[in-house]
């Protein structure tokens, strides 16, 4: 046996050289964070308080159209320069008003007329507050056909004496 020739042996990798084993990349499953948020959407959509649109919708007339309305179906509102109410229906003389009693009051004569126009006549002097509060009046009263104008001319001295008082 000591004649028998000696074969290379074949070795396997260099021990120095090893590799390190291959990690697994991290791996979030992100299906639970998916539930959480379409939860919030649904409990924020169920929660969310619903209002009344602040929009009015307002039908102008054509320029320079001229719409006739019997007396009898006309009931006036003034508004003078202090925010103060006045209210006359047809040629009556006007009686004061407050803005809490405004609305029961115009859905009563709605109701007994159906051809009831309100005119507002405010004078250019009162806040732009009193102007949209005697909007949503009106709306809330369930009025579709009123007028909001500048007080007239004629109406100053009637306005300015109710001001002071007889």
């Amino acid at each position: 046996m000591a004649d028998a020739p000696a074969t290379p042996v074949e070795s396997g990798p260099k021990k120095g050289l090893r590799r390190a084993p291959r990690r697994a990349a991290p791996r979030i499953d992100m299906t639970p964070m998916v539930d959480v948020a379409f939860l919030l959407l649904i409990f924020f959509m169920l929660t969310t308080v619903f209002r009344k649109p602040l929009a009015m919708e307002i039908n102008l007339p054509e320029p320079g159209a001229e719409v006739r309305i019997a007396e009898s179906n006309v009931l006036t509102i003034f508004v003078d320069s202090h925010d103060r109410l006045w209210r006359r229906f047809a040629s009556d003389p006007p009686e004061p008003e407050s803005w809490d009693g405004l609305a029961p009051r115009l859905r009563g004569a709605a109701a007994a007329n159906e051809q009831l126009v309100v005119l507002a006549e405010i004078h250019e002097a009162a806040r732009y507050d009193s102007m949209v509060r005697m909007m949503d009046t009106l709306e809330d009263a369930g009025l579709q056909r009123f007028s909001l104008i500048r007080l007239r001319p004629e109406n100053v001295p009637l306005v300015e004496s109710l001001e002071t008082g007889p």
